[in-house]
């Protein structure tokens, strides 16, 4: 069983974490490279707000709490600006607890798909690495908006 933790961004400290569950338990997005292995959610926070403070905590409660991976929600990715310290997060989390980082958990809604590529945000680099696990077909897009 593969245990992992999810951080969303703290500007949505008051989602209930439906998208990511949803897309946990039908195995899509992020999540679609579990397709076939059980997984248990063992840590879900915030990343504390800008500039992440909790990045330096939360990781840790989490491995001690059997996480293996961590996913850093879709969230840091779509949200108006995306998070400009999720390359921080992406180094800072297995360098200093070695363990693993995923940027991304659900699908990419269609309607930020939309937005962003109108504002070209994602052309430069590293983001066409950062989405490439939450890039998903136009259908589960739409599902997702």
């Amino acid at each position: 069983m593969k245990k992992i933790g999810i951080i969303i961004c703290d500007r949505y400290r008051t989602c209930a974490g439906g998208k990511c569950l949803r897309s946990l338990r039908n195995r899509e997005g992020a999540f679609a490279m579990y397709k076939d292995q059980e997984v248990e959610l063992v840590g879900y926070t915030t990343c504390g707000g800008c500039p992440g403070g909790n990045i330096e905590y939360a990781p840790e409660e989490m491995k001690k709490n059997g996480a293996e991976v961590i996913h850093l929600a879709t969230g840091l990715i779509v949200g108006y600006p995306p998070c400009p310290y999720l390359s921080d997060f992406l180094n800072f989390i297995p360098a200093k607890y070695d363990i693993e980082v995923v940027a991304g958990t659900h699908p990419i809604p269609e309607k930020y798909l939309t937005t962003h590529l109108q504002l070209k945000t994602w052309e430069s680099e590293p983001w066409p690495t950062l989405i490439q696990h939450v890039l998903t077909d136009e259908e589960t897009r739409i599902a997702y908006n």
